[in-house]
C-alpha cells in the first residue's frame, strides 16, 4: 500500500473549510441554472428537447474532462489543480449571463462550466483522503454538506439576487464573481501540495501509470459494484435539480423562482442534517465491522427508492415536499461514503484516477439518463411525464442496490486494503 501522510492538527481541517468553499459554488453555479430555467427558456425560447440536449453534452463534457483531471490529479500539484478549476468555472458561470442562443448556453454552460467543473473532483477527494484517515468519513461528510449548502440556498439566493438586479442574466455574473474571488484568495490560503504519497521533487507523479490505475479500479470488482451507487446518485441528483423545480412550477401554480427555491431547500436541508449524522456514525462503526460502509449505503438506497417513486405520483403540495424530504434523507446517507466505499479498496495513489473513471461512467450515463431520456419522457408522456421520470429515478436507485450486495456479501472482503 502506498505510504500516506497524515496531517494532524489544524490544518486538515482548514482543507475541509477550503474544499468546502469552493464546493459550495461548484454546486450553487450548477444549481441555480435549474432554478432559473423558467426564465432562460423563456427568453431564449428553449424547447424541451434543447434543455434535454444542454444536460447531454454538460455531462458528456465532465466525463471526457474528469478523466483526463483525474491522471493529471495524481500526477501533479492538487493545489493549482482545484485553484485553477474553481477560477475557470467561475469565469465561465459569468460569461453565461451573456448568452443569446441555444448554442451559447451550450458552450458557456455544458462546455465551459462543465469542464471547468470537471478538474475540482479528483483532486479534491485525493487530498481530502491524503489529510484524513480515521476522519475520514466524517471529513467527505463534511466536505459533501458544502454540496447541500450550495444546492439548498441555490434557489434561496437566486431569488433574492434575483430580486435585487431584475434579471437571470445578472445572477449568473453575481455567483461567477463571488466564485472567481474566492478561487483567488484560495492561492495564498492553501498550502503547497507535499503528499508523500505521488509527487516528486518537480511536483511530477513518481507512482502509477494510467494503466495501473486503470486496473486497479476496472479489475477491482467491489470497485466497480460501489460506483454503481454512485452512478444511480449521479442519474437522479441531476434530474432532480434539472426538472423538480420545473414539476413545481407546472404543477402547484408557483412562480419560477419560488418552485426553485422549495425543490432545493427543503430537500438538502434535511440531506446536510443526514450527511453530518452519518459521517459521525460510519467512523464509530466502520473500524469493528469494514463492511458497514457498504451496507449503510445499500439500505439508503433501498429507502429512498419508494421515496423517490411517489414525488411523482403526490397530488399535494405538503405531500410532495414531504417525499422530497425523504429523498433527501436517504441521499445523504448514502452520500456519506461516496467515495470513502471506493477508497477501501483502491491504492491510494490511485484516487485521483479512480475518481476521474468513476464520474467518467456516471457522467457518460447520466448524459443519456437526465439529458436525452427524460428529455424523451417529458416531450412524449405529457401529464403522466413527472409519474414516469420518478419511477424510473426510484428504480434506479433499487437496481443499484442490488449490484452493491453483491459486494457485500461475495467480494468486498477479498478486495479490501487493510
Amino acid at each position: 500500500m502506498a505510504r500516506e501522510r497524515q496531517v494532524s492538527g489544524w490544518y486538515k481541517w482548514w482543507v475541509v473549510a477550503m474544499l468546502g468553499g469552493a464546493y459550495f459554488f461548484h454546486q450553487a453555479d450548477r444549481a441555480i441554472f435549474g432554478v432559473l430555467v423558467p426564465y432562460i427558456q423563456s427568453d431564449l425560447a428553449l424547447t424541451e428537447r434543447q434543455l434535454g440536449h444542454i444536460n447531454t453534452v454538460l455531462f458528456l463534457t465532465i466525463a471526457v474532462v474528469t478523466f483526463v483531471a483525474g491522471f493529471l490529479g495524481d500526477r501533479f500539484d492538487r493545489k493549482r489543480i482545484i485553484t485553477g478549476s474553481l477560477i475557470f468555472w467561475s469565469v465561465a458561470t459569468m460569461g453565461l449571463g451573456f448568452a443569446s442562443s441555444f448554442v451559447a448556453v451550450v458552450m458557456l454552460r455544458s462546455v465551459a462550466t462543465g469542464g471547468g467543473e470537471s478538474f475540482y473532483g479528483p483532486s479534491a477527494m485525493s487530498l481530502l483522503a491524503s489529510h484524513h484517515r480515521e476522519t475520514r468519513s466524517l471529513a467527505f461528510s463534511i466536505h459533501q454538506a458544502a454540496l447541500y449548502l450550495g444546492l439548498m440556498l441555490s434557489g434561496v439566493l437566486a431569488l433574492r439576487v434575483l430580486d435585487v438586479v431584475g434579471t437571470w442574466r445578472r445572477v449568473f455574473v453575481a455567483f461567477g464573481a463571488a466564485g472567481l474571488l474566492l478561487g483567488v484568495a484560495y492561492i495564498f490560503l492553501m498550502r503547497p501540495d507535499t503528499r508523500g504519497d505521488v509527487p516528486s521533487a518537480e511536483g511530477k507523479s513518481e507512482g502509477a501509470s494510467l494503466a495501473e490505475s486503470f486496473r486497479a479500479f476496472f479489475a477491482c470488482p467491489s470497485a466497480l459494484l460501489a460506483t454503481t451507487g454512485f452512478i444511480a446518485i449521479c442519474c437522479v441528483n441531476n434530474t432532480y435539480i434539472t426538472w423538480a423545480p420545473k414539476m413545481f412550477h407546472e404543477r402547484f401554480g408557483l412562480d419560477g423562482a419560488t418552485a426553485g427555491a422549495h425543490a432545493m431547500f427543503y430537500h438538502h436541508l434535511v440531506a446536510f442534517g443526514a450527511i453530518l449524522a452519518g459521517g459521525w456514525l460510519t467512523d464509530r462503526f466502520v473500524a469493528r465491522f469494514p463492511r458497514f460502509r457498504l451496507g449503510f449505503q445499500i439500505c439508503a438506497l433501498l429507502l429512498g427508492a419508494p421515496a423517490l417513486l411517489l414525488i411523482g405520483r403526490c397530488g399535494t403540495f405538503a405531500a410532495a415536499m414531504a417525499m422530497t424530504a425523504a429523498y433527501g434523507l436517504f441521499r445523504g446517507l448514502f452520500e456519506v461514503n461516496t467515495h470513502a466505499s471506493v477508497f477501501d479498496v483502491v491504492p491510494a495513489r490511485h484516487r485521483a484516477s479512480v475518481v476521474g473513471f468513476m464520474l467518467l461512467l456516471a457522467m457518460g450515463l447520466g448524459a443519456l439518463f437526465s439529458g436525452e431520456l427524460m428529455g424523451w419522457v417529458f416531450s412524449s408522456f405529457g401529464e403522466r411525464a413527472y409519474s414516469v421520470a420518478f419511477a424510473l429515478m426510484g428504480g434506479t436507485y433499487a437496481l443499484a442496490a442490488i449490484l452493491m450486495s453483491v459486494s457485500f456479501f461475495f467480494t468486498f472482503r477479498r478486495d479490501r486494503i487493510s
